[in-house]
């Protein structure tokens, strides 16, 4: 026999509330829902949440590698020193 439990009592530890998922809603234009239709396809995910996650973990693994990131830092360097030197920024 299990433990009897009353109704509307609430059961849950102080520490189970501290493990509660982030949750947040995003608002997508239509070029951008396309966009992460496109995305679902090529990753085979039909979740939302979970293609938009794992582009996440993707984006971020790549931003870290080390050519990105030594590209990263040479645009900001030059963007930096053009800025400082007096020069026009192209577009």
């Amino acid at each position: 026999m299990g433990i009897e439990k009353k109704p509307f009592v609430n059961y849950t530890l102080d520490e189970d509330l501290k493990e509660k998922p982030d949750i947040f809603t995003i608002r997508l234009n239509k070029e951008e829902r396309l966009f992460l239709n496109e995305q679902k396809r090529i990753l085979e995910q039909p979740k939302d949440s979970t293609a938009l996650k794992t582009l996440a973990l993707i984006g971020a693994k790549v931003i870290h590698e080390e050519k990105i990131a030594y590209i990263i830092d040479t645009l900001f360097k030059n963007k930096k020193n053009n800025e400082r030197s007096g020069h026009k920024v192209i577009e």
